[in-house]
């Protein structure tokens, strides 16, 4: 048996020495040292010998074993020396030539507004909050004062979630359609004072040219002792100066909003025609930003806040309407279309 594996190293000697690619070598390192290999075989015969020549034929196999991985080793080495210089010897590769140039991404309009407009009213002291977009009925009609026969909680205009999976009895859910629910858990989760606003997407049964179904809304909202309707004028003239210019004008008009009373719309001077009268604001010289007004005594009762011991406004304004007039937009919906040309203008 000491021969045997006396002319099992022989030919592998011979075998390797032969080899001239790695993968030839790896080949021979499973052919004699694989758990199947000639080695492993000639060693499953060493249980049929007698106690003290299992002893010397281990030794001579294991010096075997040893020389076979030392031949594979620099054989290893040759080959892989021999494929460096081979692929040195191919074409070179001028280093020095200039890098294909890729084109940087960059923020969609809708992201640049949004953030442009978060961080303004981060500036003035608002802080971010935050909400779920499938929302429960009560935060977004019952606590906002929505009547329950209101039009917008009418099938048409919102997406209801269905009921099945959460029980019979579940309360009905809803994608919100304004991001002012935010406001009310904002309110339940803090004592006053509290300044905020509340950027996200929200959902309406809507689209043509200025609506989509899904679209995005920044709120804010501001409650303490005192707060009157200058301080939310105040609040929404250092905005639009700081968004759209100095010279941009404000308006405030009489409107209603469930939730705030008194209510008003905010106008601003038509910052296509600057004021002249075109197409876009329809020769009035002004087009409609915002809604905001005074919070109603109920929004109040209903979050916790005591009415007659807070007041506060309140204010919300459409992102993608926003960034229409800021870049001159004719159809919100080429905010949606991901067309290259159109987004990489911004």
């Amino acid at each position: 048996m000491q021969n045997h594996f006396q002319t099992l190293l022989e030919q592998a000697k011979e075998e390797i020495e032969a080899g001239d690619s790695p993968a030839q070598l790896e080949a021979l390192r499973v052919k004699y040292l694989g758990k199947k290999g000639a080695l492993s075989q000639g060693l499953s015969q060493m249980g049929k010998l007698p106690h003290e020549e299992r002893k010397k034929i281990g030794a001579v196999a294991n010096q075997v074993k040893a020389a076979v991985e030392a031949l594979l080793e620099r054989a290893m080495q040759r080959a892989e020396e021999a494929a460096l210089k081979a692929s040195l010897k191919g074409p070179k590769l001028d280093i020095s030539l200039p890098g294909r140039l890729c084109r940087q991404g960059h923020r969609h309009p809708v992201s640049q507004t949004m953030d442009d407009i978060v961080d303004i009213f981060v500036g003035m002291g608002f802080e971010v909050a935050d909400g779920p977009e499938v929302e429960l009925g009560w935060y977004n009609f019952e606590a906002l004062n929505f009547l329950e026969n209101h039009p917008a909680r009418d099938m048409q205009d919102s997406f209801y979630v269905s009921p099945e999976g959460f029980g019979e009895n579940a309360p009905p859910m809803v994608l919100r359609t304004h991001t002012s629910p935010v406001q009310i858990r904002a309110m339940q989760a803090s004592p006053p004072p509290l300044r905020a606003i509340m950027p996200g997407r929200v959902y309406r049964r809507d689209f043509d040219i200025t609506h989509t179904p899904m679209f995005h809304q920044v709120e804010g909202l501001f409650v303490d002792t005192h707060v009157s309707m200058a301080d939310l004028k105040g609040t929404l003239n250092a905005f639009v100066r700081a968004f759209f210019g100095e010279s941009v004008k404000t308006r405030f008009r009489a409107s209603y909003f469930p939730f705030t009373e008194p209510s008003a719309e905010v106008d601003i001077g038509c910052v296509i025609c600057q004021g002249t009268g075109c197409r876009v604001c329809k020769m009035s010289g002004w087009l409609e930003i915002l809604g905001a007004g005074m919070v109603h005594p109920n929004v109040f009762s209903a979050s916790g806040y005591n009415p007659q011991e807070v007041t506060g406004f309140a204010f919300g304004m459409g992102i993608e309407r926003t960034a229409m007039l800021r870049y001159g937009l004719g159809d919100l919906r080429a905010l949606f279309e991901n067309d290259v040309r159109f987004l990489a203008q911004f």
